[in-house]
């Protein structure tokens, strides 16, 4: 939506400057001016009452939701893109799960039985180790 489709709707409009304007405020009993509006940089409409009215109210006032400020979203065809996450914790959770299974390596040359817990722990870290590989896209066969 543009600012024109709310000011159309508003009282005593005024404008203070490119894409600035002011009005009453439909909210309450406004006497004079105190509803500002502005054309946001990013196609958002910006309102404003130094009156203290709640957005909510104004646009109720005037027949409008707070989906009608902002401009309208473009279709897309395909999933969002899946952000990374940073390199050093990834490293980090590898350097741990290699830790795990360094320990368990060891325990097993030393001659100390593995618990049943100690084995699902190690299947858990190579099934990690494992899952970084693939999400690193190394073939790991």
């Amino acid at each position: 939506m543009s600012a024109d489709a709310l000011l159309s709707r508003l009282d005593r409009v005024k404008r203070t400057g490119d894409g600035r304007w002011i009005a009453c405020c439909p909210a309450h009993d406004d006497k004079s001016p105190s509803l500002s509006v502005r054309d946001g940089d990013d196609g958002r409409v910006l309102v404003h009452c130094f009156a203290g009215c709640g957005i909510g109210d104004i646009l109720g006032a005037v027949g409008l939701t707070i989906n009608d400020l902002f401009p309208e979203r473009l279709a897309y065809n395909h999933s969002p893109m899946r952000r990374p996450f940073p390199a050093a914790d990834v490293l980090r959770c590898i350097g741990f799960e290699a830790t795990v299974v360094a320990v368990g390596g060891a325990s097993l040359l030393s001659g100390q039985p593995f618990t049943e817990t100690d084995r699902e722990r190690l299947m858990v870290a190579v099934g990690r180790l494992q899952e970084a590989l693939t999400a690193a896209g190394v073939d790991h066969g």
